[in-house]
Formats: structure tokens, C-alpha cells, sequence
């Protein structure tokens, strides 16, 4: 009787993963076939760059932003806690490679909360020249048109609301442990994997269903000054650890739109093995359950294919299961293919597509075991996420009473 109700249960669950496999695909083609904005307004911007340490890629990110082809003016500001980063002898290098770009490094000493990028943020934002800023992360790789792809949308018109951000879908470029493409690791493909076959079409559904998107992606935050006035500036973010989601949040109920560029970048996946693939996305999966709780429960019925499987166990490989079995995987790939590699450009989907199965199930177990502790470690040090917010534990807390997660 038991493994009848969970063959019944896993049956209804696996449905409802086909359905929502059906309604990613329509949302990747509405997107697809959207109106794109012509690049042409092209305002003098201002790209904000907050640094700690040196990552993998780090100098090719930081020079693909300076080759970029656009007519209009724009700066580069770095900041740094310390003038004894790792980082500063990458923008001293920078300055010297690109002598014609108008690259500023700033020492951003203050602790303004518990997120130090914000706090960064928040202090390279008064040497800002410009009334667009744009924000991405240190390893973000960019092409050539990327700024012109992704100040457009802002161009004036007579629809209402206006634009206040814009924000990027991105790939993962993946890495070995000697930071070598050709060596990544099964962590490294995983992490990738995600990003192309899960996220990429969570935001799109989310995108299509709520007619926009409310929120923004770190991999590309454009703002305009009036909007993050709007909203009170950087600062009321400095204790929040999903800092991107937030602010395109707020911009968007300050009446502001907040619109998916063109374009499509790239961040590099570091080389980790399964532990530090494990910690990193339970991690990323605790704050995002902190700041879109519905949301985050309704990632139950987008697991169509691990419940596939978990249905043909209990179903003891019967002849039904295993059709539904086969209708899930034949949407699950259409849907990884039409993604990863029809929008987004991720020829890596091709080659690890073997992998969608576990990766599937590793992410069913994540997506449970996320709700079992509110505890991550973030930079070195143990925190608690609640209501989206980094907050330190008593000292007097139980160590036992929580589970540490290393990021």
C-alpha cells in the first residue's frame, strides 16, 4: 500500500512537472519572439565594479569591458575595501592596458552591513558621473555590444512606466581546479548545467507568467539614478544577501519596469568538487526561499523528471512509469536544448547533457533539504538568513543546533 500511494503521489507530481516543462517552453518562445530594442540611445554610464580577492577569469572580465563598442561616454569605477587586495594589481594592469578608458580605483573602507559588496557599492556610488550605473559581478564576462544591448532599453518613450533596470541572462563557463576549461569538474558541470536548463527557464516563467519581471539577476544590474533614488539608494540593502533580487524588486514596485536585455553574458563556475557544488547551491537555495517563498515552494512541481524516476522505482518498472518516464526525459532535453543552447548559446549543455538526470535529482534533494536549516556560511563566517537578511548568531547559540554550510 505504501509504495502505491507514493507511485500515485510521484505520478501526480511527474504531471505536473510535464505541465510546467510545457509552460517554460512557451515562456522561452515569448521571449524569443518579443519586441527587442534597437541599440541607438546610448547615455553616458557609469560601470560600478566592487572587488575582493581575484577570481578565475578576472582579467579577461575586466578587459571585455573595456573593448566594448559604444558610441556614448562611460567609466569604470573599482572599489576595494583595502589597498592590499589581491585585485588592485588587475585594475593597475587594466589602467595600463586601457589608458583611454576612464578606469578609477576607490577605497571603499567602511562596513556599512553585513554585505560588504553593498557596502562597496554604496561607497563608489558618490563618484558615480553619470545617471546610469551598471552593476555585475567581478567575474562577469561581456561581448563586445554589451553596453549598447543594455542601455537601449532605457531610450525614452511614451510607454508607461518607464524603464528603471535592466537586467541579463547568463551562462557559466566552467573550470578545473587549475582553473582550465578543459579539466572541469563534475561540480563545475553541474553548477553549469543549472544555470542553462533550470534557472534560465525559471526566469523566463517567471517572467512570462507575471507579465515582467520584478526582480534582477547579479549578473547585470542597469539602473537609472532616478530609480535607485527611488528606492532609497544601496545602503537599506547592506544586510541583505540576495542584494540583486532585492533591488530589482524595489524598482519595480516603485513603479519602474524592469526589462531582460538582448544580451546574454558569461560568468566563470570555479573548479569545485561535489562538496563545494553541494554547499554553494544550498547556499544560493536558502536565500532564494528567504526572498520568494511562493515561488520557491511552487519549485516543487518543476522537478518533472526526478519524479519520473522516483515514480519508476516505486512503480516497480512498471510499463506506465516507464512511458512517463521517457514523456518527461523527451521534454526535459527539448527544453535543456531549446534554453541552453537555443537562447543562451551554452554549447557545454551539449556535451554534459548525460548529466541532466543526476543533476535533476541532486536538485530535488537540494530544493528539500533547504528548508531544514536557515543557517549558510558566507565569506568565512556562519550567518543566518532570515526574511532574506544576513544576521550573526548569538554567541551564546547551540552549535549543535544548526547545520553549517560552506560557501
Amino acid at each position: 500500500m505504501f509504495a502505491l500511494v507514493i507511485a500515485a503521489i510521484t505520478t501526480l507530481l511527474t504531471v505536473a512537472g510535464l505541465g510546467y516543462s510545457a509552460v517554460a517552453l512557451l515562456s522561452a518562445r515569448a521571449y524569443v519572439r518579443r519586441r527587442r530594442v534597437a541599440a541607438g540611445f546610448a547615455p553616458p554610464a557609469t560601470i560600478l565594479k566592487p572587488l575582493r580577492g581575484v577570481d578565475a577569469g578576472m582579467a579577461e572580465a575586466f578587459a571585455s569591458h573595456c573593448r566594448q563598442e559604444y558610441p556614448g561616454e562611460y567609466e569604470i569605477l573599482f572599489g576595494v575595501a583595502s589597498l592590499d587586495d589581491p585585485a588592485v594589481g588587475l585594475v593597475r594592469e587594466l589602467q595600463e592596458q586601457f589608458p583611454e578608458r576612464g578606469i578609477r580605483l576607490i577605497v571603499c573602507p567602511e562596513n556599512l552591513g553585513a554585505n560588504g559588496k553593498v557596502s562597496c557599492l554604496a561607497q563608489l556610488l558618490p563618484h558615480a558621473r553619470h545617471d546610469y550605473l551598471l552593476i555585475n559581478d567581478s567575474d562577469i564576462r561581456v561581448g563586445p555590444r554589451y553596453l549598447a544591448h543594455i542601455l537601449a532599453p532605457f531610450a525614452p518613450t511614451e510607454r508607461q512606466p518607464p524603464v528603471g533596470m535592466v537586467t541579463a541572462l547568463y551562462r557559466g563557463h566552467t573550470h578545473g581546479p587549475g582553473e582550465t576549461p578543459d579539466r572541469a569538474t563534475v561540480g563545475s558541470k553541474l553548477e553549469a548545467l543549472g544555470i542553462s536548463t533550470d534557472f534560465a527557464p525559471a526566469v523566463l516563467t517567471s517572467r512570462w507568467l507575471e507579465r515582467g519581471l520584478h526582480f534582477g539577476l547579479g549578473s547585470t544590474l542597469a539602473v537609472s539614478r532616478a530609480a535607485l533614488e527611488a528606492v532609497g539608494g544601496l545602503v537599506p540593502l547592506a544586510d541583505y544577501l540576495a542584494d540583486d533580487y532585492q533591488l530589482g524588486a524595489r524598482v519595480h514596485a516603485a513603479g519602474f519596469r524592469v526589462e531582460l536585455a538582448n544580451e546574454i553574458v558569461e560568468t566563470s563556475v570555479p573548479g569545485w568538487n561535489f562538496s563545494g557544488f553541494w554547499q554553494h547551491q544550498l547556499r544560493w537555495m536558502r536565500t532564494m526561499r528567504e526572498s520568494r517563498r511562493a515561488g520557491y515552494a511552487g519549485m516543487v512541481f518543476s522537478y518533472g523528471l526526478a519524479w519520473a524516476c522516483l515514480n519508476l522505482v516505486a512503480s516497480g518498472l512498471s510499463l506506465p512509469a516507464l512511458a512517463l518516464f521517457s514523456i518527461a526525459l523527451l521534454c526535459r532535453v527539448a527544453l535543456a536544448l531549446g534554453v541552453g543552447v537555443g537562447i543562451l548559446g551554452d554549447g557545454q549543455v551539449l556535451r554534459d547533457l548525460w548529466l541532466l538526470l543526476p543533476r535533476d535529482l541532486l536538485a530535488l534533494a537540494l530544493w528539500a533539504w533547504s528548508y531544514a536549516s536557515d543557517t549558510v556560511e558566507w565569506r568565512g563566517e556562519r550567518m543566518l538568513i532570515r526574511d532574506g537578511k544576513i544576521v550573526r548568531p548569538e554567541p551564546d547559540a547551540n552549535p549543535a543546533a544548526v547545520t553549517v554550510e560552506k560557501s
